[in-house]
């Protein structure tokens, strides 16, 4: 049975890339902050006995390194990082920065990508796939970027990429692939009722990426349509 390690599940992208691989038969390590809180998740975990819950805040290192001790001899093909915030708001634009604001969104949208790789990294060489896989925004892209704002979002999204642009290169000879997706503008709370796409049309595009992975992808920052993005 292959396995995904999903973070930021509770709702939205996460629950939906949850639900569709206990669907088709993966085992799923479903991650997200507040599990007793989660009542959609919990539901779904209840229909699907391959789906397991734990508690993890990607911000808190600590929460990390305690899943990756206790799933130490788990063998992961697709390490999944899909937890994310974005602050919105005045916080975000030039001239009333909130900066302690901007720390933790590097924390969660950064540098969470980058522990995780760490310590799960024995389980995704385990694996069969031997994928990590981050979510992050066309919303990083420097070339992409017309309209300024957003500094805080942009720039956590922008170093993410460059994170995952690294692992690919450092990776790449234990023949472990990286993948940077873009999910496109979707209909969740932080995409909101105007954005162009479901969540259920983002995954589906998403793990069709990922399915045709093949390792000379490396790197590569992909939409959830199978377009290739700028930097």
């Amino acid at each position: 049975m292959p396995t995904i390690l999903i973070s930021g599940t509770n709702r939205g992208i996460g629950l939906e890339f949850t639900r569709q691989y206990a669907k088709d038969g993966w085992r799923v390590f479903a991650c997200c902050r507040h599990p007793d809180k989660a009542r959609e998740l919990k539901d779904l975990a209840a229909r699907y006995e391959n789906i397991s819950v734990h508690a993890l805040d990607v911000a808190d290192h600590k929460q990390i390194d305690a899943l990756a001790q206790e799933l130490h001899d788990t063998p992961i093909d697709i390490l999944l990082n899909n937890a994310g915030v974005y602050g919105g708001g005045e916080d975000e634009n030039f001239g009333t920065l909130n900066y302690h604001a901007w720390e933790r969104e590097f924390r969660i949208n950064t540098l969470a990508a980058a522990r995780m790789a760490e310590v799960f990294l024995d389980n995704v060489a385990r694996s069969e796939k031997k994928l990590i896989a981050a979510l992050s925004s066309l919303m990083g892209s420097m070339a992409d970027n017309g309209s300024g704002g957003s500094y805080l979002y942009r720039s956590s999204k922008a170093a993410l990429n460059a994170v995952m642009v690294s692992l690919a290169v450092d990776l790449k000879s234990r023949r472990i692939g990286v993948l940077v997706l873009h999910p496109g503008w979707v209909k969740t709370d932080m995409g909101g009722p105007n954005a162009e796409i479901s969540t259920e049309t983002s995954v589906r595009g998403m793990r069709a990426v990922m399915d045709k992975f093949k390792l000379k992808d490396s790197g590569r920052f992909i939409a959830y349509d199978g377009e290739e993005l700028p930097w």
